[in-house]
């Protein structure tokens, strides 16, 4: 049994982005292709497995994986394997998102009242948009919808998953608020909302959206849900391998729009570049703007799918950040949109391989990202 994990330090990371110290670029671009940056991770942490990239605008300056597949097996994982993004998945929902009201397909600034009309909403949600859902924002908690109740049965409802998402969207707001006073309250049922008012503006799954406005049109033809099926690295559940075809080796598959993706490196990073180009065609320059401005006050601000913090040396301007997990697998994000870089790391365990990517990733802001 799992759930993706809340906050997973997000903030403490960034933080020590800022701090850290810098080496110089080109020599630190040489020595982190050549000496097993990754193995060693892997050798420090004791996570079964780790695999770790950086992007720039256009190309691949640095990829390497380590370790093995399952713990106990002899394959080894390989630069090409897939791994789990957990809640980075959000990130994604948002920009869909995006893109279906830049296609004219979702009205801009409907409120959920008008977005939800099929279900009766509390007073207190119906005035809001789906910005507060996608900033944490709307007083929603995870505990009324998505609690252990709710884990112990949902892979045994056999209806449609957009029929799935839309009982939870109506639990959710059909309640007061779990946090009246809103504010910033991380909880993944505001992506599963989300989802639901997606699939109910296009009659269209979440899942064939992804596939079809997000997957195929950025061509990342590793891009799927739940966990990485056939010769691929397995999550780990308290160090053991967890097999991906059992029912325990994911989340339910109604909570996917707040993290089930899973994606090679190398096309996440097609997803990632947007946030480098503007868009890159993908979404408008300005819709990119929205959710990757800094905040205007205070040191960071949650929106869109992403922790988006103020000026950052390393990013030479605002930082994008975001962790996810599903308890056995665990991924990083960071892009400087201004400095046009990208750095990501992911284990195929959250308990050992949790820190170490985080480790790693501030290893690699220091040898790629000089301030």
């Amino acid at each position: 049994m799992s759930l993706i994990l809340p906050t997973l330090r997000r903030r403490t990371v960034l933080a020590g982005l800022a701090a850290a110290p810098l080496a110089a670029a080109l020599g630190g671009r040489a020595r982190a292709a050549d000496d097993g940056l990754v193995a060693a991770a892997v050798a420090e942490s004791g996570a079964p497995a780790i695999a770790a990239a950086v992007f720039d605008a256009e190309t691949t300056l640095f990829l390497e994986a380590a370790g093995v597949r399952a713990a106990g097996a002899e394959a080894a994982v390989t630069t090409g394997d897939f791994w789990h993004l957990g809640s980075n998945t959000k990130a994604m929902t948002a920009l869909l998102h995006a893109r279906l009201v830049e296609q004219g397909r979702m009205a801009q600034g409907a409120t959920l009242a008008e977005l939800l009309p099929d279900i009766a909403l509390d007073a207190a949600y119906a005035a809001l948009k789906p910005e507060d859902l996608m900033a944490h924002a709307a007083g929603l908690g995870d505990e009324p919808v998505l609690g252990r109740a709710w884990l112990l049965t949902a892979r045994a409802d056999t209806r449609s998953l957009p029929e799935q998402r839309m009982a939870l969207a109506a639990a959710a707001l059909g309640a007061p608020p779990a946090f009246p006073e809103r504010g910033f309250h991380y909880a993944n049922i505001n992506f599963v909302v989300m989802g639901a008012i997606l699939e109910r503006a296009t009659r269209r799954s979440w899942e064939d959206l992804m596939r079809d406005e997000l997957f195929g049109p950025l061509g990342m033809a590793s891009a799927g849900f739940g966990a990485p099926q056939g010769d691929q690295p397995w999550g780990h559940a308290f160090g053991v391998a967890v097999e991906p075809r059992m029912m325990g080796a994911d989340n339910p598959p109604a909570l996917g729009p707040a993290g089930t993706v899973h994606s090679g490196l190398e096309d996440y990073a097609k997803f990632l570049r947007l946030f480098m180009t503007d868009g890159g065609g993908y979404v408008s320059a300005e819709a990119m703007a929205r959710i990757a401005t800094a905040p205007v006050e205070g040191d960071g601000a949650y929106r869109w799918g992403w922790m988006v913090y103020g000026q950052r040396p390393w990013a030479t301007g605002p930082a994008l950040a975001h962790e996810g997990s599903n308890t056995m697998w665990h991924a990083i994000a960071l892009v400087a949109p201004l400095r046009r870089i990208a750095i990501v790391a992911a284990s195929n365990d959250h308990d050992k391989g949790g820190p170490a990517v985080q480790k790693l990733a501030l290893e690699l802001v220091r040898r790629f990202a000089p301030g």
